[in-house]
């Protein structure tokens, strides 16, 4: 608990705009709130009350420091990464989300649970929509998901009030100005997912930008050729 407030702590102090608790794609909080991974027997496992005491302890911890409008959550309901399973994720997700609509936070995160239907050019399955319908239900807040979008997607989601707000992350490493390519209608730079974590500048900066690929501004080199 005095890592999370140490951290948002130093984050206040280094001028960030909030914080977001990140109890998603099996990291700790994750191993806490699904009933794969987590086999505990004191106050911190079995039910789902107990399952997710950690988090709803952390985010009050945190409202002190930065206030619920300066916090959110990151969650992934039927996320299978690195084999993290819940028993039964609608019950686990939906009184997370209907708990933490409670405490007037920032926002509610998700990662989109068709997420990897949608890269794969496909639709959603119904367990997957039935999901993001059932939180967007239960969490009294701003919603927002993230996951396997491309623009129309993301715009029509938004339409169906499947979402208050889309977000990207792997698009945005591709794309510099993700935001321009999206007011005018451009396509996309297609990301390389075998540059992920990797430790040099390949994949991070040497995506090209609208004005590169125009030839108004010089593209990166990453490969130390000019010097």
């Amino acid at each position: 608990m005095g890592q999370y407030e140490r951290a948002a702590k130093n984050a206040r102090e280094a001028d960030f705009d909030g914080v977001e608790i990140h109890a998603a794609n099996g990291y700790l909080l994750d191993q806490f709130i699904e009933s794969g991974t987590n086999q505990r027997t004191d106050a911190y496992g079995g039910s789902v009350e107990n399952r997710a005491r950690l988090l709803f302890e952390i985010a009050e911890a945190l409202m002190p420091i930065w206030g619920p409008d300066r916090i959110g959550v990151r969650l992934s309901p039927l996320g299978g990464l690195n084999d993290i399973h819940d028993d039964n994720p609608e019950t686990t997700f939906g009184y997370i989300a209907e708990r933490l609509g409670d405490y007037s936070l920032a926002y509610l995160h998700i990662v989109n649970p068709g997420m990897e239907q949608m890269q794969n050019g496909k639709q959603p399955d119904p367990r997957a929509l039935n999901m993001v319908e059932m939180i967007r239900k239960k969490f009294k807040g701003t919603l927002i998901v993230a996951g396997g979008f491309e623009a129309e997607t993301a715009a029509r989601w938004l339409r169906e009030g499947r979402a208050d707000l889309i977000a990207f992350g792997r698009k945005f490493i591709a794309n510099p100005d993700l935001p321009e390519r999206l007011r005018v209608g451009a396509p996309f730079n297609i990301d390389d997912p075998t540059t992920y974590y990797g430790g040099g500048e390949k994949g991070y900066t040497d995506y090209p930008s609208l004005t590169q690929d125009r030839g108004e501004q010089p593209k990166a080199c990453v490969d130390q050729r000019w010097r």
